[in-house]
């Protein structure tokens, strides 16, 4: 089972429901952090650092002695990653999509494919939470090769959790394909539900199943309850407005070990997600 805990927006609590999740699951658990951009769950978890593999993406290399300057691997290029001057190829390796096409359609075999690194996938093991983060190298922009890297890692036998970037960007979409099931965090405010809507879109554009998880209930107002009513989206779990959770994530703790009290939610939401699924929890 894959279940993808996602949001519209940033900051609303996705990383708190998907490690404090992943804690409370009651067996062994797969945690994986696709936020390659930023990831942080190995901040609450602790545990040590296993091993740390390199990523690498092709991106193509011009032999200019062997370029007549024809432009058609600019031609090909929808991302424009590839493009000629005069006879000079320029090459945007951060705008490369690594489709290996360029160097296809060159009538000169001018073009070869070299890897270029794009970051790291890092293991750890924090009890019987087995994470895999993915952090990209500094001045990198290609998110979604990374996360594929990052996915790669999910061994069959036990549930995998996938912590996804936030908004609706292609990691997003990387990163929610081919899961059984996805938890999309908001909060009730105007700009939560705005951007609810967006995340809710592009879920029934990939037609996956999904619930609600609304944070801090009570700061602000009930349009988000109203929407999913009118939506016929389910409210899987609603979290509180609770100084404490705060003043807890900021010491970097998770929620059901400095609140157990909480520690029943969180296995509730298990349980509901393993029925939507059809599986156990």
């Amino acid at each position: 089972m894959k279940v993808a805990i996602a949001s519209g927006k940033g900051g609303t609590g996705k990383t708190t429901v998907a490690v404090n999740l992943a804690r409370s699951w009651g067996g062994p658990v797969q945690l994986l952090d696709c936020d390659v951009e930023e990831p942080n769950a190995h901040l609450f978890l602790g545990g040590e650092k296993g091993e740390e593999v390199p990523v690498f993406v092709k991106v193509p290399s011009v032999d200019e002695a062997l370029c007549d300057g024809c432009g058609e691997c600019g031609r090909f290029c929808e991302f424009h990653a590839i493009v000629v001057v005069g006879r000079s190829p320029i090459v945007f390796p951060g705008m490369c999509h690594a489709c290996g096409g360029c160097a296809k359609v060159c009538p000169r075999g001018a073009i070869r494919e070299v890897d270029e690194r794009i970051g790291v996938v890092e293991t750890r093991r924090s009890g019987s939470v087995s994470l895999t983060l993915g952090r990209m190298d500094v001045g990198m922009s290609m998110a979604p090769p990374l996360v594929h890297a990052v996915r790669a890692r999910i061994q069959g036998g036990s549930p995998a959790i996938l912590d996804a970037p936030a908004g609706t960007s292609c990691s997003v979409v990387a990163t929610l394909r081919e899961t059984d099931f996805v938890v999309l965090v908001t909060e009730p405010t105007p700009f939560g539900l705005h951007d609810l809507t967006l995340a809710v879109d592009l879920v029934r554009e990939l037609r996956l199943p999904f619930g609600v998880v609304v944070n801090r209930v009570g700061a602000g107002d009930d349009r988000v309850h109203a929407w999913c009513r009118k939506e016929g989206v389910e409210i899987l779990l609603e979290i509180p407005d609770d100084r404490r959770i705060a003043e807890g994530y900021a010491r970097g703790r998770l929620l059901v070990e400095a609140l157990p009290e909480y520690g029943d939610l969180f296995r509730s939401l298990a349980g509901t997600i393993a029925a939507r699924v059809g599986v156990a929890a």
